[in-house]
């Protein structure tokens, strides 16, 4: 038995990827995909790679019908302009914006500078990263999208904040264009990109208070640059520790904490290219590739982690949080590898 779903901003690259995801779903049917740019037009005009496999036109915001779920793929600040009129319109919500991924409405305010619409309403979001809100997922009927920043930073520094050992972070991130979204901004323009390394938020990265809410109030400090990628996530993280630790120890944490999910990998290799999570190879796939590398004082240790932005950081994230709000199988939909070119 399937449930019908509908994606509200399916145009963008998030939108794409969630419908790319969803119609290889076992238990879910797309029945609705709005646009308000190419409403009348076939989704495969604006999502090539969907030729074949999806016949759907695009309708305008408007026309949607109420729906078993409905993912919110809308620019920030819209889906929490509307919350009460889609609430009524589907059985699950679960918004891809920053609209409710914090629970806090002083800190909302803090974070993105003005005062949350629906601010009743952040207590009845949970966050949608199972590898740490997994229980409060199952039977929820409302979940927000997760920062692609912040994910990979909290996979990164999870096992390690939960041991309490976290004293300072610092956290330098490398981030593709596909990050910006679909619109076309002088930034995102090819002469000015190619060959770029630009730094667009030395410091107060937004992503920083997900973070914070996740995994606790220590020092925690954020670099984001936006280098020649279009997809993917390089998280680079200095952690000075409360207290020495070794190597094996290290691992021991970091078993303990992921050995049972399915989506997240300890990556440490003695020998290769791949030595460390890469984010090239994990293109089009819901998996974070973690690792690691101890300093010989045992006080400072350097966590990388990598993430397709697009799909572990946003689409697949969000279907993984659907599967466990569901009680259907983590995986299901989900089981893309990534791709390696030889």
């Amino acid at each position: 038995m399937t449930i019908s779903a509908a994606i509200a901003g399916g145009s963008g690259y998030v939108g794409g990827e969630l419908l790319r995801l969803l119609l290889d779903h076992p238990r879910v049917e797309v029945t609705q995909v709005t646009s308000q740019r190419q409403a009348g037009r076939y989704v495969q005009s604006t999502h090539p790679n969907l030729r074949g496999r999806c016949d759907l036109k695009f309708i305008e915001f408007e026309a949607l019908q109420p729906v078993g779920i409905l993912f919110l793929a809308l620019p920030h600040g819209h889906a929490a302009g509307q919350i009460e009129t889609f609430a009524k319109n589907a059985e699950v919500i679960i918004d891809l914006s920053a609209d409710f991924r914090l629970h806090d409405a002083e800190l909302y305010e803090m974070t993105y500078g003005k005062q949350h619409p629906a601010a009743d309403w952040l207590a009845r979001f949970v966050y949608g990263l199972p590898e740490i809100y997994r229980q409060d997922l199952k039977g929820a009927r409302f979940a927000s999208g997760v920062g692609c920043n912040a994910t990979a930073v909290n996979l990164a520094l999870l096992p390690l904040a939960r041991a309490g050992l976290i004293e300072r972070a610092i956290v330098d991130l490398k981030v593709g264009s596909s990050e910006g979204g679909s619109a076309f901004s002088a930034a995102s323009h090819h002469p000015e990109r190619s060959g770029s390394l630009r730094t667009f938020a030395p410091t107060g990265h937004r992503h920083e208070a997900e973070v914070k809410q996740a995994l606790g109030d220590f020092d925690l400090y954020f670099t984001a640059t936006a280098v020649e990628m279009v997809r993917g996530v390089l998280c680079t993280a200095h952690l000075f520790l409360r207290e020495t630790i070794d190597e094996k120890g290290i691992w021991r944490l970091y078993r303990e904490q992921y050995a049972a999910e399915p989506f997240v990998r300890l990556v440490k290799e003695r020998r290769g290219i791949y030595r460390y999570p890469e984010p090239k190879i994990l293109s089009g796939s819901n998996y974070c590739d973690v690792g690691f590398e101890v300093e010989e004082s045992g006080r400072r240790l350097v966590v990388i982690s990598a993430i397709d932005n697009l799909m572990k950081g946003a689409a697949g994230s969000a279907v993984q949080a659907m599967n466990v709000m569901m009680g259907w199988e983590e995986t299901a939909g989900l089981g893309f590898p990534g791709l390696h070119p030889i």
